[in-house]
């Protein structure tokens, strides 16, 4: 395929992009500091250097790839912020100008509590501490996800839990438009690999897909 990345230089986006390059894709990684992402993968992926809330910036990195992923996250803490929902907008615009269609978008099983979580997760981590501590990050993250769903485009919001930074299990398990039982955390690595086959599978276009270890 032909990808281009958003957010290639953070935890998640540096394991993707490696990830994409090892499996024979074509990428671009659209970044502010390419200094940030690894020398290897600068030389092997197309780099693009962007203001991610710029769509005029973003256009010709969108054009002709087959998904467009992004996993933009803040790094404001527990700050209010706006990156996700800012660039969400911008690449959602650039896209519509390129012509291209497939959107993956990075966001957080926190958001929300419901079907597939148990009762303590359901009616007191999420509701209680998660969305208490982080309310602004997901805040914006609620916002990006309004974005994607008005956008027209063949979406997928992606939502994992707590993700970790050890070696990936290799495997994951999903569900789709609910959570998935159990799923407390996720190594990114493996994050990486569900967004690569997300990316791919058109049966999860205009779903939220939940994943986790």
């Amino acid at each position: 395929m032909r990808l281009t990345i958003f957010g290639a230089t953070g935890g998640t986006g540096v394991r993707l992009v490696r990830r994409a390059l090892d499996g024979g894709d074509e990428v671009t990684a659209v970044v502010r500091d390419p200094a940030r992402l690894p020398g290897e993968l600068r030389e092997a992926a197309g780099v693009v250097q962007a203001d991610v809330v710029d769509p005029a910036a973003l256009e010709e990195a969108v054009k002709g790839c087959d998904a467009v992923i992004t996993a933009i996250g803040t790094r404001e803490g527990r700050a209010p912020t706006t990156v996700c929902a800012d660039s969400t907008r911008a690449i959602v615009a650039a896209m519509g100008a390129a012509g291209s269609r497939r959107l993956v978008v990075v966001s957080a099983s926190g958001l929300d509590a419901g079907p597939g979580d148990d009762p303590l997760t359901r009616f007191v981590v999420k509701p209680l501490i998660l969305q208490r501590i982080l309310k602004h990050a997901f805040a914006d993250m609620r916002a990006a996800e309004e974005v994607v769903r008005g956008s027209g485009l063949d979406w997928t919001i992606v939502r994992p839990p707590r993700l970790t930074e050890g070696a990936g299990a290799g495997r994951y398990r999903k569900a789709v438009d609910r959570h998935v039982p159990g799923g407390f955390t996720l190594a990114r690595e493996d994050l990486a690999a569900a967004l690569l086959d997300l990316a791919a599978d058109a049966s999860a276009i205009g779903h939220t897909v939940a994943v986790a270890r």
